[in-house]
This record gives C-alpha cells, structure tokens and sequence, in this order.
C-alpha cells in the first residue's frame, strides 16, 4: 500500500511537472526597446486619455516583469547583432557577429534546438529577413552585413515559417559581386513564396514551408511605420496571425517556437522620433495580443516572453526647461514619421520660388506646429534659420542616422517636437541600458529576477523541455 502512495505521488508530480512545460512559445523581441521606451509609450496613452499616470499596454502587465544586461562580448553597448546572438543563443560574442562566438565558431540557436525536439519553428520580424535579430536565429556568420550570404543559411535551417519584409541583397555578395538569386533556391529547398496576406492564403494549403514577404511593389527593407501605413501593407499583427495559423496546420503534436521581432521601434528610436517609437511599440503590443488569444485557447501550455536587444536613442522622460511636467500629447499632433516629413520637404523644395510662410503651413499641417502647438519664439527662430539655410540660400543639408537620411528642416522639426514633449534623446545610436523582461504563462516562472540576456534563451528551454 505504501509503495502503491509513493507510486501514485510519483506520477502526479511527473503530470504537474508536464502540464506546466511549454508546448508553445512565443519570443517577442522590441528592437531598440528600453523601459522608458515602454514607460514612455504607456504614459502617452495616458495623457491621451486626459489623465495623469499610464494606460497599460498588454505586455507590461504579464504576471513576470523584470530586466537584463545587454552587454557584448566586445564592448558594454552591444550591437543588434551581438545582442541578436545572446538572444537567441545564449552566447556573448562580438558586435557585428551573427550566430557565432567569439572565435567565429557556429553556435546553436534555440531556434534550431527547438527545431531538433520535434517543434515547429517561425521566425518573422517587421524589417527584412536577413537582418540582425531574425538572422540570428537560422544563420552564422562574422559580420550582420553579409546579407546574401545570411539569406542562404534560410534553406538549410529547414525552418517552417519565415516572414518579413524582404531580402537586402538577394543577388550580390558582401563584397559586391553578382551571385545568383536566393529565391530559386528557396523553392529548391521546398520553400513556397507569398508575397502578403492574401497570396499566403491563397498558397497556404498547397506550402509544406513557407516565406511570407511584403508585396513586390514595397519596401524591401522593412515593413511601413505603424504611423505611416497604408491600406493594404503587411503588419506584424497579420505575420503574427499568419505564423501561428501555418504552424498550427499540421505536425504541431509537439508544438511549435515563434520568435517575432518589432524591428522598427530601433529604427524609430536610431531617428530619435517619439511619435513613431510609441506608434511601433503599440504595434508590436498589438501583434502580442494575438499570442495572448492563443494562450488564453492553450493556458496551461503556452508561454509568452518579450524582451528587447538593447535600448536605442537613450531616452529621457524630462527635460530641464519644462520644470516637473511631461507634454507627451503633444506627438499626437505628428501625422507622420520623420522620415516621410522628410520626403514632403523634398517636394516643397521642387516648387518655385518657395516662402517661409509656405513652409509654415507645411510643418503646421504634418506636425501641429502654430495651429495646435504653441510654438515659441526660440523654436521659431530654429526652424525659420534653417529654412533660410537650406531653401533660401540652397544650401541643402542631410542629416543621417543607421537607417534614414532626412532633410535637415525635418530634423529641426523633430527636435522641436521633443522640446514640445519634454523629451530627451541622449544620442543616435545604441545605449548599455538595462532592457525589460516580461513573460506570461507556462513556465514564466523562470523569468523572475534579473538576468543577462543570455540566460533569456536558456530559461525558455528549460520552460518547454528542450534539451540545451
């Protein structure tokens, strides 16, 4: 009878050890995202509901929230590659590398582990497919910039799903050279091709694996900003959506690992644009919803964690000359993202014989400046001498940060909307910052103190029973 207990204990104790185990997982990764790009956004929201304090987005509110280093191997202030690879591997390793170590020795992926346990596996990001953070997961190579050359590792991972904007240089090496075209051997290595939703719908039934990339007319390298979407572009949400519906179709008795990256919160953030920032993190919590649909269908046997790679911009919620006051509603009054106020410039500068007063209505239509915000007179006096500058005496100026190169009227412009916030940016480029760990369901408990970022990958796969 005793033996018979300590039997059945046994058992029940194996079943509780099961029924918390991660069947399927979700990584999300915020490029760029720092807790006060989070914060920020959250008392955005807030202020836009007319009250002091934050509207919660879903993510900050899981059941763990806590934090990590960012660090590289080479240097305190990691790359997106570097930081890509601890994300994704476990390991440290040099900026600029990309699913190696330090000595350039491939390392496995949980990704790939995951693969090897039987799961499914997705890997999507809102920028191009080849880029830092998803090529971390399938690819491994000493520097992020040999696209090509990362983009023909896709074949070999044998991953189910795959989805982004495009490829970068699917027809030239990292040196320049001509060199086939990636995409016959993606079919080659029984990848079907589907270019937006409707294409993946159209082709889902008859794909055994599949590339889900923006339509052909689009932007290649990334998806459109949240802000500045159109009817019809290709959002996260939708690859979220489309990811766990091709996933889930078939062969799924082991389950499936999802990393899905909100790559445009980094380049919002390199742009030192508020406005686009917050409009890529509510994206990307939109796209989380989804997950959290499924777990809520799946609760005891799904887990959900988001993270980011390090902080972009080094962001300062205050400044010294708005006293203790935040103004963040003002952003709202910002139609669209830098870049594309950019492009407006550009046309203005095509008329003849423009005026201050034609380049004032410009910037009241696109970011609210004299018709809903009250400009004053010192930041007048910046816009106003810039266009004198760059219009009136033709001296046309750039600036340029990892990803854009803007007039610098809209440069200006976005400098006074952060004035108008009371909103810092401390630099153009990556910062040490801590970066926020949440997690929500299965095996969440794992995520529970602080951490480095390369202990993230490690504890999902003790979370699902990966063998690491």
């Amino acid at each position: 009878m005793k033996k018979l207990f300590v039997t059945i204990l046994l058992v029940m104790a194996v079943c509780q050890i099961n029924a918390q185990q991660a069947k399927y997982v979700f990584y999300f990764i915020g490029d760029g995202m720092g807790l006060n790009q989070v914060n920020t956004t959250e008392m955005y929201l807030g202020e836009m509901e007319g009250r002091i304090g934050i509207k919660n987005l879903l993510f900050p509110s899981f059941t763990v929230a806590s934090y990590a280093n960012s660090h590289s191997a080479s240097n305190s202030i990691t790359d997106s590659a570097a930081g890509g690879t601890a994300l994704a591997t476990g390991t440290k390793t040099y900026n600029s590398a990309m699913g190696v170590d330090t000595d350039k020795n491939p390392v496995e992926s949980l990704a790939e582990k995951a693969k090897k346990a039987g799961k499914r596996v997705g890997i999507t990001t809102s920028v191009s497919i080849d880029h830092a953070t998803p090529g971390s997961f399938y690819a491994h190579e000493p520097s992020r910039s040999w696209y090509y050359e990362i983009a023909n590792w896709l074949p070999k991972s044998n991953f189910d799903f795959f989805a982004g904007s495009g490829f970068l240089k699917p027809e030239k090496t990292h040196d320049g050279k001509d060199a086939p075209s990636i995409f016959p051997k993606f079919e080659q290595a029984g990848y079907t091709m589907a270019r937006g939703v409707n294409e993946y719908k159209a082709k889902r039934d008859g794909a055994k694996k599949m590339i889900l990339m923006e339509k052909a007319d689009a932007d290649q390298a990334s998806l459109r900003y949240a802000i500045d979407r159109k009817s019809g572009d290709l959002t996260l949400s939708e690859i979220t959506e489309s990811a766990i519906d091709f996933l889930m179709k078939e062969n799924a008795k082991k389950g499936f690992f999802l990393m899905v990256e909100g790559g445009k919160i980094d380049w919002a953030c390199h742009a030192n644009d508020a406005a686009s920032m917050i409009s890529e993190l509510e994206d990307m919590d939109n796209a989380i919803k989804v997950a959290y649909e499924f777990l809520k269908k799946h609760p005891k046997e799904t887990l959900i964690v988001v993270t980011a790679d390090h902080e972009t911009g080094g962001l300062s919620i205050g400044r010294q000359s708005g006293g203790y006051t935040l103004n963040l509603k003002a952003l709202s009054h910002q139609k669209q993202s830098i870049d594309v106020l950019s492009r407006y410039i550009t046309d203005l500068r095509k008329q003849n014989k423009v005026t201050w007063e034609d380049a004032k209505a410009l910037l009241a239509d696109k970011m609210g400046f004299w018709k809903e915000l009250t400009i004053t007179w010192e930041q007048e006096k910046q816009l106003r001498d810039c266009f004198e500058e760059t219009f009136t005496k033709n001296k046309v100026k750039f600036d340029e940060n990892l990803y854009s190169r803007t007039e610098q009227l809209a440069t200006v412009a976005k400098n006074v909307m952060a004035e108008q916030a009371h909103l810092i940016w401390g630099t153009g480029s990556h910062s040490a910052a801590y970066v926020p760990v949440y997690a929500v369901g299965a095996g969440s408990k794992e995520f529970i103190g602080k951490m480095d970022n390369t202990e993230i990958s490690r504890k999902i796969a003790k979370a699902a029973g990966i063998k690491w």
